[in-house]
C-alpha cells in the first residue's frame, strides 16, 4: 500500500462526503486507502460514509478525540508507506496524492510534504507558514510592518516551515518513530509541533505546488469580535502556549503572554482615551480570555511535573 489517505471528521457530513468522493475521483496510478475517523458526530456522518463509501475504514468514536489523537489512531492500522492526513473541508483539483507521494518517494531527506492549497474561488489560500517565535510574536504585535505580506508562491517544490494540518503527507515510519501527534493538544498548533520534531531529526519539509487542493475553511471570514466568543479561538491561546512550552519551555510560553497581555493593556487605554468603548470592550475581552487559558497551560505544566 502506497498512501493511507486518513480523513478526521466533526459534523461535516457533506463536506466529508464531497472530500471522499474528489479522493476517489482524482485519485489513480497509485495503491491507496481511505481511513476516517469520526469524532462522535451527531449529523450522521458515520451512517454516510458506511452507505456510501463501504470500502473506505471508518473509526466511529463516542468522543470527540481532537485532531492529533484521531490521527494517531488512524495510523495504528494504516498500512501505506505514507500518510495523507487531510482536512474534511478539503477537495482535490488533480492527482495530489500520487504527486505528494512521488516527491517523498524522490527525495529521502524530506520528512513531510504538502501542496498547494486554494479558496473556494481558486485564490490562493495559506498552504505553509514559518515556525513560530517569539520575535514572529513580537511583530505580530508591535511591528506589523516587518511580517511577509503575502505567502511566497512557488512553481516548483520548495523547502518550508511547516505545512498546513490541512493537506499534510509524513512518512508513516517517520510518524511512527515521533509517536505521531503530542496528544496534550486537542487542536491547533499540533502540526506545527510534529514539524518541529520532525526537524529536530534532520529532516526536510516541503510544499508542492504540483499537488492542488481546495480547503474551503480558508472562505470563513468572521469579525474578530465574532471569533472571541467561540470556543476554537480560546483552544489556539492555551495551544499556542503549549507549543512555545514543548519546543522552548516555560520561559518563552511566559514571554508570549506578557508580550500580548501587555499589547492589550496599551489598546484598552488608547480606546479609552479616545472613547470607543467598543474597541476597549474588545481588547478586554480578548485579554481576559488570553488570561484564561494561560492559567490552564500553567495548570497542565504544573501539574505534568508533579507526576
Amino acid at each position: 500500500m502506497d498512501v493511507s489517505v486518513i480523513i478526521v471528521n466533526y459534523n461535516t457530513k457533506e463536506l466529508l462526503r464531497n472530500c471522499i468522493q474528489s479522493v476517489i475521483e482524482k485519485t489513480h496510478d497509485i495503491q491507496y486507502e481511505i481511513i476516517v475517523v469520526d469524532n462522535a458526530s451527531i449529523d450522521g456522518s458515520s451512517e454516510m460514509v458506511e452507505s456510501l463509501f463501504p470500502t473506505v475504514k471508518l473509526i466511529a468514536e463516542k468522543n470527540n478525540l481532537g485532531f492529533g489523537r484521531a490521527n494517531n489512531l488512524a495510523a495504528e492500522i494504516a498500512k501505506g508507506t505514507y500518510l495523507f492526513l487531510l482536512n474534511s473541508d478539503t477537495l482535490l483539483l488533480n492527482n495530489a496524492v500520487k504527486t505528494l507521494a512521488y516527491f517523498l518517494n524522490q527525495n529521502s531527506n524530506a520528512g513531510i510534504c504538502g501542496g498547494q492549497l486554494f479558496n473556494q474561488n481558486l485564490s490562493l489560500a495559506t498552504s505553509f507558514q514559518k515556525l513560530p517565535s517569539l520575535i514572529a510574536e513580537w511583530k505580530v504585535c508591535f511591528a506589523p510592518f516587518l511580517l511577509q505580506k503575502k505567502q511566497p508562491v512557488y512553481s516548483s517544490p520548495a523547502k518550508v516551515g511547516f505545512i498546513s494540518g490541512a493537506d499534510l503527507m509524513i512518512r508513516k515510519t517517520l510518524f511512527d518513530q515521533l509517536h505521531g501527534f503530542d496528544p496534550h493538544f486537542f487542536l491547533y498548533f499540533e502540526e506545527t509541533e510534529l514539524t518541529y520534531r520532525v526537524k529536530t531529526l534532520n529532516y526536510s519539509v516541503w510544499v508542492v505546488p504540483e499537488a492542488e487542493i481546495i480547503h474551503l475553511g480558508e472562505q470563513s471570514g468572521e469579525a474578530d469580535a465574532q471569533k472571541i466568543d467561540k470556543w476554537t479561538f480560546a483552544e489556539t491561546w492555551y495551544s499556542r502556549f503549549l507549543y512555545a512550552h514543548k519546543t522552548s519551555g516555560f520561559r518563552n510560553s511566559n514571554w508570549i503572554f506578557r508580550i500580548h497581555t501587555f499589547k492589550g493593556i496599551l489598546a484598552q487605554s488608547l480606546f479609552q482615551l479616545t472613547g470607543n468603548q467598543a474597541k476597549k470592550t474588545y481588547w478586554k475581552k480578548k485579554n481576559d480570555l488570553i488570561r484564561i487559558q494561560y492559567r490552564r497551560y500553567l495548570n497542565w505544566k504544573n501539574a505534568k511535573h508533579l507526576k
